[in-house]
């Protein structure tokens, strides 16, 4: 059982930025993938970004450019580094973590963006 804990949300304007932290009860360097989702009211979970074993990343495509991804693991923690955002930004972000043994998500941090 792994329990993953983000932090970091907030409310800002328009055009700033926010890093969200994602801290792990257990080791991260055997996870597969560790990756930043967001669900906006009234829509479906969307994936924004994943960082995988080997330190790969991929981003959905509204972000690339201004969101970057990535992890310490000795400090079990995985970043989201979120600049330029806009309204549509706004969201609950939350963390999830594949590893062989299961998937975790975190309870997520509330991002809301002003215009």
């Amino acid at each position: 059982q792994v329990q993953l804990v983000e932090s970091g949300g907030g409310l800002v304007q328009a055009g700033g930025s926010l890093r969200l932290s994602c801290e792990a009860s257990g080791t991260i360097l055997s996870a597969n993938l560790m990756g930043w989702y967001r669900q906006a009211p009234g829509k479906q979970r969307e994936l924004v970004a994943t960082i995988s074993r080997g330190d790969i990343t991929d981003y959905t495509y509204s972000v690339k450019g201004r969101f970057t991804i990535s992890r310490d693991s000795a400090k079990k923690t995985v970043y989201l580094q979120m600049n330029s955002l806009k309204p549509e930004d706004t969201a609950v972000y939350y963390c999830k973590g594949h590893w062989a043994w299961g998937e975790y998500w975190g309870q997520g941090t509330q991002v809301t963006v002003s215009s």
